[in-house]
């Protein structure tokens, strides 16, 4: 079972702290523990200093016995950040997995059993934003990927993106040129949508639902908050 300090710690590397502060104490060996079990995390020393010592502690410190703990990129921080995506209900469950240029996967990071497979992406890519997808979905996304004419998902998927991406265009699904618009915390149903008959608009409102792609085999809707 994964503990607080645990969670707090991949919470940590996935939003790319590099050096944490704290008064010493055994509230927080929990923490310290937690750091030093994450896969390629390199530790310098157990030995917190407090408030207004901190930054003169690490300017005097040598580098071998620094007051900090690096936290770099690992396993633990990409299954962080891919949870970030979906609500906690769907994210306790879900499989952690990473996948290729046309979707399929190629590294399960966690497995799950509810049916969702949340992927970390690439926070440095337009367009790769950390998300949380069911087997609908999976299929959509593929399809999408490998510019098939249609999706051939036979149901409506449900993708979370809960922690905001950054996209091209909202009526081209392969637009590669455009500025990046930035969403903010939204999930979809991949289905075909029609804006005329659902009367929803076609562009991004920062507090509504609209019609995303329309006029496209991909169009979908997208829902702007957290369900």
């Amino acid at each position: 079972m994964t503990t607080v300090a645990e969670q707090f710690a991949e919470i940590l590397a996935a939003v790319r702290i590099k050096r944490i502060y704290g008064i010493v104490g055994d509230s927080l060996n929990g923490l310290t523990d937690a750091i030093r079990k994450m896969n390629n995390v390199a530790a310098s020393s157990a030995t917190l200093v407090t408030g207004g010592l901190c930054s003169g502690a690490v300017a005097q410190t040598p580098s071998s016995q620094a007051t900090s703990v690096d936290l770099n990129e690992s396993t633990q921080a990409e299954i962080a950040r891919a949870l970030l995506a979906a609500p906690p209900d769907v994210a306790r469950g879900a499989t952690v997995a990473k996948v290729d240029s046309q979707g399929e996967i190629v590294r399960v990071l966690r497995p799950g059993s509810n049916g969702f497979t949340c992927l970390p992406g690439d926070p440095k890519e337009i367009g790769q934003a950390a998300m949380c997808e069911d087997q609908a979905s999976m299929q959509w996304s593929s399809d999408f990927l490998r510019h098939k004419p249609k999706p051939t998902n036979s149901v409506p998927g449900i993708i979370y993106m809960l922690a905001g991406a950054a996209q091209r265009s909202d009526s081209d699904p392969y637009d590669k040129q455009s500025p990046p618009i930035n969403v903010g915390p939204h999930w979809m149903i991949m289905w075909p949508f029609d804006p005329k008959a659902t009367g929803l608009p076609t562009h991004d409102k920062p507090s509504e639902a609209y019609i995303m792609w329309a006029g496209s085999p991909y169009a979908h809707l997208l829902v702007m908050g957290s369900p």
